[in-house]
């Protein structure tokens, strides 16, 4: 089920949203300022937020920037101010959307639905998945069934372009371009260190593939079949 948290000081609001979205099928969450919405936030996964402008103890626009920096869920911004200077004010904060008070519920939920769409598709696009190991490109973990591992960086961006390009034969030089940078002033065989370090990360923990030595090319990402 979809979770969507409602930040409103306005009681009437929260409850007719709430109606509406709870007749759509949605899972709603209530709060009636910032404060308590991110209390709710900590305790519960939400995928999408509505939040009023104008609220007591922090604003709409602080909430925003909250939710994003801490959560990175989309979210829909209520206000009774329609003029460009709130507009760009709330887009600065990091909201998706943006709908004027008075509003008809239908065209709430349109945007929710076109919002949740548009946030699906970017998660598929940021996660790599062979077999039962899976990559976020967002969160930077790495999951193998339901282990999840935090990499060093490099490692984790050496691991990401192989699953990126599966079955394709890098040099060293072409990994340090990538992965390095053109201005890394290191020896190529920093590579080699990676590699001996991911080998002996996964190969006990999956058998979902296996980075390979081409002798006197480099290396590449085989995927096994099942």
């Amino acid at each position: 089920m979809t979770n969507i948290l409602i930040v409103d000081d306005d009681v009437n609001i929260i409850k007719l949203v709430d109606i509406h979205l709870s007749e759509q099928g949605y899972q709603v969450f209530q709060a009636k300022d910032g404060m308590e919405a991110l209390g709710i936030l900590k305790k519960a996964t939400c995928d999408l937020a509505v939040v009023d402008v104008m609220m007591p103890f922090m604003d709409g626009y602080t909430l925003t920037k909250q939710i994003r920096t801490l959560y990175g869920i989309p979210v829909l911004l209520l206000t009774a101010k329609g003029g460009i200077e709130d507009k760009e004010q709330g887009y600065q904060a990091g909201t998706d959307d943006y709908l004027t008070k008075p509003f008809e519920p239908k065209e709430l939920i349109f945007r929710i639905k076109a919002l949740l769409r548009r946030y699906d598709h970017q998660m598929e696009e940021s996660i790599l998945k062979i077999g039962k190991t899976a990559i976020n490109k967002k969160s930077y973990e790495v999951q193998v069934g339901n282990r999840i591992l935090l990499l060093p960086l490099k490692e984790f961006e050496l691991l990401s372009y192989f699953m990126s390009n599966p079955k394709q034969v890098f040099s060293r030089e072409h990994l340090i371009e990538q992965i390095w940078g053109l201005d890394y002033e290191g020896d190529a065989r920093t590579v080699d260190v990676h590699i001996k370090r991911l080998r002996e990360r996964f190969n006990k923990l999956t058998d979902d593939f296996q980075i390979k030595t081409v002798r006197g090319v480099g290396y590449l990402l085989e995927v096994q079949r099942k």
